[in-house]
């Protein structure tokens, strides 16, 4: 029945689905109950979603000009610009028992960084290398921004599809394009809030 309208019963509209791995590579579609004009009865592919697009927007908080303000709640990160405006971009958060709050300066940044598994994660997830080399398959992506006095980096993803969601052990995770951009307009200083 996969691929069909498995029943309709009383208003509710039940489809049968394969099982499915709990993420989808970036170039994969998800079923969709939307017809876009198809025959009801048949289920159309659509694209997955992607991390919500940057883009400059209107800014009316107090912050700084050159601070990054991180709004867990909205899974946004907002780079403040001069005139109340700012450089907004979508990113993943901490997940539950994982998400915390404050104020953070940057204290390093790394190209393509390396990466070595805090303590606290191996007794957590013992599976994981005890080292990767930077590159496209390491978890944090093409560019990081270390927070003094934390373990959390601002850092890419080789997991696109993970932004917009709750699912880091803290760290605030971009895509690829966004944490370059974020990057080249940081500096070693630069205030960060998470909310």
């Amino acid at each position: 029945m996969h691929g069909r309208l498995a029943a309709i019963a009383g208003g509710l509209l039940v489809i049968a689905l394969p099982c499915c791995p709990a993420t989808l590579r970036a170039n994969e579609s998800q079923p969709s109950a939307s017809t876009d004009g198809h025959d009801p009865g048949e289920l159309v592919a659509r694209p997955r979603p992607t991390a919500p697009a940057r883009e400059l927007v209107r800014y009316e908080g107090s912050d700084t000009p050159g601070a990054v303000v991180v709004s867990t709640q909205e899974r946004r990160l907002y780079y403040i610009l001069p005139g109340n405006q700012a450089m907004r971009y979508g990113v993943g958060v901490g997940r539950p028992g994982f998400a915390w709050t404050g104020a953070k300066t940057i204290a390093m940044k790394k190209e393509w960084p390396s990466w070595r598994p805090p303590a606290q994660m191996l007794r957590r997830r013992p599976d994981l290398p005890r080292f990767m080399e930077g590159g496209p398959s390491n978890p944090l992506g093409a560019r990081a921004m270390y927070l003094g006095g934390s373990l959390y980096r601002i850092h890419g993803s080789n997991e696109p599809q993970t932004i917009g969601h709750a699912v880091s052990s803290g760290c605030i995770r971009m895509t690829n394009d966004d944490v370059v951009d974020l990057y080249d307009r940081v500096r070693v200083g630069t205030k960060v809030i998470v909310r």
